[in-house]
C-alpha cells in the first residue's frame, strides 16, 4: 500500500515538474534576457555634457538646455523643438527609459500638443508630427495631450505607437488613428515629478510601459510581437505647440543594451500588415520549439505511466510467488 501511494505521488510530481519546466522555457523565450547595460553613448542625462560633442546630441528649434532638464518647447503657442542623438543605434535588443515632464498653466484639455520619442533613419528634420517630419522611417512613440478629431473616443493624454516605412503618413487631424499599432490613455500631464516611459525592444517584441507617479509601479501600455527594426537608426525627442501650449521637458533618456542572441533585420516592417509586405527574404523565428516541448512532455508522461504499470505488474508477480 505504501509503495503504491509513493509511486502515484512520484508520477503526479513528475508530470507537474515537466509542465512547470515547459511554462518556464516558453516564458523565458518571450521575456527573459541575460543582463542589461547602460550605454552612455546613446543616453542623455544630467549633467548634460553630450551637447558639446558634435557626435553626440544636438538641439533644434526652441530646444534649450537647463540644469535639470532639456526643454523642447516652452509654454508658448506655435513652437517646435527637438533633440537628436548623433550616434546611430547599433544594438539589436534594447530598452529606453525616458523621464519627461509635460506641464503648464492651462487646464487639461486646453493644452497641447504633446511630444514624441523617435528611433528613425532620418534626424534633425522639422515637420508636422510633434515637431518632426512626416513619412518617417522607423519607430515613433507619441504622447498626445490634445484631441484634434471631433469623433475621437479616446481619453487624453494618450500614448500611441507607429512604425513608419518612409511612405506611411501620420494624420494629425485624426490623431494618428489610421496608422496606430497600439496605445493607451495615461495621466502624463502636470505630474509633480514627471513621468517615466519605458520602451523595450527584445526578440521582435515591442513593449511600452508607464510609471506616472515615479513609484516604480509600471502600467503596461503596448505589447506587440512581430516588430522588425533595423540597426543604424537615431534616437530623438521632439515637441510642438499650436494655439494651445505646454512646457515639454526631457529630463533623461537612458538606453540599455539587453544581452540576448538575435538575427539582425534589414528593413522596418510589421508582421501581418499589408503595407509592410516587401519582396525580401527574411529569416523567420522557428515555430518548432513549442511543439518540441509538447512532445517531450507527452513522452515523459507516457514513460512515467508505463513505468508505473511495469512496476505494479512486477510487485503483483512478486506477491504471487511469495504465496
Amino acid at each position: 500500500m505504501f509503495s503504491m501511494f509513493t509511486l502515484k505521488n512520484i508520477h503526479d510530481l513528475t508530470c507537474l515538474l515537466v509542465v512547470l519546466c515547459i511554462l518556464r522555457l516558453s516564458m523565458a523565450e518571450d521575456w527573459d534576457f541575460l543582463d542589461e547595460f547602460l550605454k552612455r553613448e546613446y543616453s542623455l542625462m544630467t549633467p548634460y555634457r553630450g551637447f558639446s560633442s558634435p557626435s553626440s546630441w544636438e538641439l533644434k528649434g526652441t530646444a534649450l538646455v537647463a540644469t535639470d532638464y532639456v526643454r523642447l518647447t516652452p509654454d508658448l503657442p506655435n513652437r517646435q523643438g527637438a533633440i537628436w542623438s548623433g550616434t546611430p543605434l547599433q544594438l539589436h535588443d534594447w530598452e529606453l527609459k525616458v523621464h519627461f515632464k509635460i506641464h503648464g498653466k492651462a487646464k487639461t484639455g486646453m493644452s497641447g500638443d504633446g511630444l514624441a520619442i523617435w528611433l528613425t533613419k532620418e534626424r534633425m528634420q522639422d515637420g508636422p508630427v510633434f515637431g518632426s517630419r512626416n513619412k518617417f522611417t522607423g519607430l515613433g512613440v507619441f504622447v498626445d495631450t490634445y484631441p484634434n478629431s471631433v469623433k475621437n473616443d479616446r481619453v487624453f493624454p494618450y500614448v500611441s505607437v507607429m512604425l513608419g516605412n518612409g511612405a506611411l503618413s501620420y494624420e494629425h487631424d485624426s490623431d494618428g488613428q489610421p496608422t496606430e499599432l497600439a496605445g493607451c490613455s495615461s495621466r502624463d500631464r502636470n505630474s509633480r515629478d514627471g513621468v517615466f516611459l519605458r520602451i523595450r525592444y527584445i526578440k521582435n517584441r515591442l513593449m511600452v510601459m508607464l510609471d506616472v507617479d515615479g513609484k516604480d509601479i509600471w502600467k503596461n501600455c503596448v505589447n506587440i510581437t512581430g516588430i522588425h527594426l533595423p540597426t543604424g537608426y537615431y534616437l530623438g525627442a521632439s515637441s510642438a505647440t499650436g494655439d494651445l501650449s505646454d512646457n515639454h521637458d526631457i529630463i533623461s533618456m537612458k538606453l540599455y543594451e539587453l544581452i540576448i542572441k538575435k538575427v539582425p533585420e534589414h528593413i522596418p516592417k510589421v508582421d501581418d500588415k499589408e503595407e509592410f509586405q516587401v519582396e525580401i527574404q527574411v529569416k523567420q523565428i522557428s515555430e518548432v520549439r513549442p511543439l518540441t516541448y509538447l512532445f517531450t512532455f507527452l513522452f515523459l508522461c507516457a514513460l512515467v505511466v508505463g513505468g508505473s504499470k511495469v512496476y505494479r505488474h512486477w510487485e503483483e508477480n512478486k506477491r504471487k510467488r511469495s504465496y
